[in-house]
C-alpha cells in the first residue's frame, strides 16, 4: 500500500516538475538571453526578496497543514484557517511596501520592480493554502493543475515576444502579473471542490492560536530556510553589482533545476512519514527495507545528478547562453554540485523528524545552519565573489547533513547513511578519471557515466536484486 502510494504520487509529482522546471528554464534562458545583465540580475533580485517574504509569510503553517491533513484532521477547517492568514499577512506584507516606496523613494528608483512583481507573489501567495491541501490529502493530480498555470502562460508569452522581437521590462512584469494570477484562480476553483463548501472561510479563533501555536517551532526553520536559499542572492545584488548577480542567480537556477528529482520525491515524504509512524510500520521490517532502498536509490540519483551537471555545463550552457554565462561560472556550478547528496539526505532527514513532530529539534539544526550560511556570505563574498557564496552554502548543508545524521535516532537509518558517501565517491572517482581520457566530449561523458555504474556496482550501491525491488516497487 506504501508503495503504491509513493509511486502514484511521484507519477503526478514527476509531471508537475518536468512541466514547470521545462517551462522554468525555457523562461529563465530567454530573459537571460534578451535581457542586459544588469535588467536580469535587478530582476532576480527582486524575486529573491519577495520569495523570500512571502515563505516567512506562511509562519510554518503551510507545512503544519500538510502533516495535520495527513494525519486525519478536519481539511476544511484547517484551510479556512490558513486563508484567512495568508490573505491578512499578504495585503499587511504588500501595504508596507506600498508605503515604503513612499518614505524611501530614492531606493525604489533603483528597486521599483518590487512594488509590480509584488503583486503578482501576492496572488501566487493566495494560493498557497489550496496546494497545501492537495498535498496533505495527496491528491497530486489535483496539485498538478494547479501548480502548472502560471509557467504555461510565462513560458508561452515570452517564447511569443522573443520570436516576434525584443522583449522589454514592461512586458516581463505583465506577463509575471497575469501569470500568477491565472494560477491563483486555477487553485481556487480546484482547491474549493476538495472541501465541505459550508465550511469555507468559517473563522475560529481558539483553532487559529492552538495551529499558530503549534507551528511556532516550524517559524524559525522557515526563517533560515529561506535566508539560506536566497540571501546569498540578496547580499550580491547589495554589496557587490547586479551583473555578478546575473551569473550567480544564473548557475544557481540551473543548479536548481538539476535537483529536480528530489523536487518531485520531497512533497510526497511528510504524508508518507506521516502515516510511518503513525501506524508503527518501523517494527515491520519489509517497510523498513523500503525506506532503506529509496534512500540508496535517491544517493544514487543524486550522485549522478552532480557528475552530469558538471560534464554537460560548458559543452550546453556556453553555445546556449553566447557564453555570457557558461565558463564564468565552472567553478561556482562545481562548487554547487558538491551538495546535491547531502541535499537529497537532508530532505529524506527533515521529513522523518517533521513527521515525528521534532520541531525544536529541526529549529536548532536550521539555525545553526543559518548562522554558519550567513557568517560564510557575509565573510566571503566580499573577497571570492559568487564562489564566495557557493562555499558558504555548501558549508552550511554538510553541517546540517552531519547535525540531522548525529540527532535522528533510527539505528536502520545510520546504516543507510553510507550510501551518501559511497555514490558521491564513485561519481567523483569517474569525473576525475576522465580527464586522463583523450576523447571527444560526448564521448567522454559516455564513458563517465559508464563508470560511475561500474563504481556503484563493485561498491554494492546497485545490485542484481534491485531490478526486481523497482519491479516489485512499480507493481500495482
Amino acid at each position: 500500500m506504501m508503495k503504491q502510494k509513493i509511486i502514484r504520487g511521484l507519477s503526478a509529482s514527476t509531471l508537475q516538475l518536468i512541466i514547470n522546471q521545462l517551462l522554468g528554464f525555457v523562461i529563465f534562458y530567454i530573459l537571460s538571453r534578451s535581457l542586459s545583465k544588469n535588467n536580469f540580475g535587478e530582476l532576480n533580485w527582486t524575486l529573491a526578496v519577495l520569495l523570500t517574504a512571502f515563505s516567512l509569510l506562511s509562519f510554518g503553517i503551510d507545512q503544519m497543514l500538510v502533516k495535520k491533513i495527513a494525519a486525519g484532521d478536519n481539511p476544511s477547517s484547517l484551510l479556512s484557517l490558513f486563508i484567512i492568514h495568508t490573505i491578512i499577512s499578504g495585503f499587511l506584507f504588500y501595504g508596507l511596501i506600498f508605503l515604503a516606496s513612499i518614505i524611501f523613494p530614492g531606493f525604489f528608483i533603483s528597486h521599483h520592480l518590487l512594488l509590480f512583481i509584488g503583486i503578482g507573489k501576492l496572488l501566487i501567495f493566495f494560493s498557497t493554502p489550496f496546494k497545501q491541501l492537495a498535498a496533505g490529502l495527496q491528491q497530486f493530480n489535483l496539485l498538478l493543475i494547479m501548480s502548472v498555470g502560471s509557467n504555461v502562460l510565462r513560458g508561452s508569452a515570452l517564447l511569443f515576444f522573443s520570436v516576434s522581437g525584443d522583449i522589454s521590462m514592461q512586458q516581463v512584469v505583465i506577463i509575471f502579473i497575469c501569470g500568477d494570477a491565472i494560477e491563483l484562480i486555477i487553485s481556487f476553483l480546484v482547491g474549493k471542490k476538495m472541501i465541505n463548501a459550508e465550511k469555507f472561510l468559517k473563522w475560529n479563533k481558539q483553532h487559529y492560536l492552538s495551529l499558530l501555536k503549534e507551528s511556532l517551532p516550524q517559524v524559525g526553520v522557515v526563517i533560515f530556510t529561506s535566508a539560506i536559499a536566497r540571501f546569498d542572492w540578496i547580499f550580491i545584488g547589495l554589496f557587490v553589482s547586479d551583473v555578478k548577480l546575473a551569473e550567480y542567480s544564473f548557475a544557481y537556477k540551473i543548479f536548481e533545476i538539476a535537483t529536480f528529482p528530489l523536487l518531485a520525491i520531497a512533497p510526497l515524504l511528510v504524508p508518507l512519514f506521516t502515516i510511518f509512524f503513525q501506524q508503527k510500520k518501523e517494527e515491520n521490517p519489509a517497510s523498513v527495507r523500503n525506506l532503506q532502498f529509496l534512500l540508496r536509490m535517491e544517493m544514487v540519483i543524486a550522485s549522478l545528478t552532480a557528475l552530469l551537471l558538471n560534464l554537460f555545463w560548458i559543452p550546453i550552457i556556453d553555445p546556449l547562453t553566447d557564453g555570457k554565462y557558461g565558463g564564468v561560472n565552472i567553478h561556482t556550478v562545481f562548487i554547487l554540485s558538491l551538495s546535491i547528496p547531502a541535499l537529497y539526505l537532508n530532505n529524506f532527514l527533515w521529513s522523518i523528524n517533521f513527521a515525528l513532530g521534532k520541531l525544536k529539534m529541526i529549529f536548532f539544526i536550521f539555525a545553526v545552519t543559518f548562522s554558519i550560511n550567513i557568517l560564510g556570505d557575509l565573510t566571503l563574498i566580499p573577497f571570492l565573489k559568487n564562489e564566495g557564496a557557493a562555499i558558504a552554502f555548501i558549508a552550511a548543508i554538510f553541517i546540517q547533513s552531519f547535525l540531522y545524521i548525529k540527532k535522528t535516532a533510527l539505528p536502520w537509518l545510520k546504516r543507510s547513511i553510507s550510501s551518501l558517501v559511497i555514490c558521491f565517491g564513485c561519481a567523483l572517482v569517474s569525473g576525475f578519471i576522465i580527464r586522463y581520457i583523450f576523447l571527444s566530449g560526448w564521448l567522454i561523458i559516455g564513458f563517465a557515466v559508464i563508470v560511475y555504474f561500474l563504481l556503484l556496482a563493485a561498491t554494492l550501491q546497485l545490485r542484481w536484486g534491485d531490478i526486481k525491488e523497482i519491479n516489485r516497487f512499480f507493481k500495482k
